[in-house]
């Protein structure tokens, strides 16, 4: 198996942390699991020495991590139906059902989005995300509905991702919180970063997060629930999910950032991603699609109304 060989210096504010915990804070791509089994099998040196999970580490001194390299497997292409709701040469838009997960991962290398779509679109897709990621640009929760851009060639995978980067892309989503709201609107800025203990959630972090800007308004009020518009400014991983509960209004079915009870029988969080608009990478015209709320959110709504009359 091959490797890749890791150089990190130790920070003064990382003097007398646990080396398992500086390299899971220091490398979020790898979990505190895999790190430990790197540091166990040899795999990790302070100062050329080597150490156990448990050391100590002092501000200056050196580590070389050899990480192993994990194997891909092939991603093959699958007949799953898409809803598609534009196509042309550069790029494809697809309304993503509940469930589905956009790119293949550990334990997800079948019925991904990206295996439909190299069904759909065989070889003409942009290879910049590597043989994983072919012409995603951007991604939604698997348990997230709605619209969804892939592209066909790297030139429209560039103009995206710079379109991406400074925030000038429409991106308007759908979902139904827990609590009522006493405005009709808000903002919530507040940094996003890894949850320093749990690596796969997501957390507010004003020390090391990244700019998350998230603007919201009240469609309707439910008593005990609500159905808001959430409009990104920025697109961290979980952003709506992590900023809504922030404020007291985790979304419902959200098991993660919230308790996950709900009286419906839901999968995961009750979240559509209903607009999206950009400028197209060919024509320069700005063009905007928009996904209809699926059945099952429909029928909460419609549940919630009759339960407030």
């Amino acid at each position: 198996m091959s490797s890749k060989i890791i150089i990190k210096n130790v920070e003064p504010e990382y003097n007398g942390q646990r080396i398992d915990k500086f390299l899971s804070e220091t490398l979020p791509e790898y979990s505190r699991s895999f790190i430990q089994k790197v540091v166990k099998d040899g795999g990790v040196l302070v100062d050329e020495k080597c150490v156990k999970s448990n050391y100590k580490l002092s501000a200056g001194q050196i580590l070389k991590l050899n990480v192993p390299e994990l194997v891909e497997p092939d991603i093959i292409p699958e007949d799953i139906a898409l809803d598609i709701l534009y196509e042309d040469d550069d790029i494809i838009v697809v309304n993503k059902p509940k469930g589905m997960v956009v790119h293949p991962a550990a334990g997800h290398y079948t019925g991904t989005l990206v295996n439909a779509l190299m069904y759909h679109c065989r070889d003409n897709l942009s290879g910049i995300n590597g043989v994983t990621r072919p012409g995603i640009v951007h991604r939604i929760d698997m348990n997230t509905t709605g619209v969804l851009v892939a592209c066909k060639n790297d030139a429209a995978h560039i103009f995206l991702s710079e379109q991406l980067a400074v925030h000038s892309i429409t991106r308007k989503y759908n979902a139904i919180v827990h609590n009522s709201f006493k405005d009709n609107s808000g903002t919530v800025d507040a940094p996003i970063g890894r949850h320093h203990i749990d690596r796969k959630k997501m957390a507010i972090d004003y020390k090391n997060g990244r700019n998350a800007v998230t603007h919201y308004s009240v469609i309707s009020n439910y008593g005990k629930y609500a159905h808001i518009e959430c409009q990104l400014e920025t697109g961290r991983t979980h952003q709506i999910r992590v900023h809504m509960s922030s404020i007291g209004h985790p979304l419902l079915g959200d098991d993660v950032y919230g308790s996950g009870k709900s009286p419906y029988r839901l999968e995961g969080q009750t979240l559509h991603a209903r607009v999206l608009g950009f400028v197209h990478p060919s024509t320069g015209k700005y063009m905007e699609f928009e996904a209809p709320l699926p059945d099952y959110f429909k029928e909460i709504i419609v549940d919630l109304e009759n339960k407030c009359k």
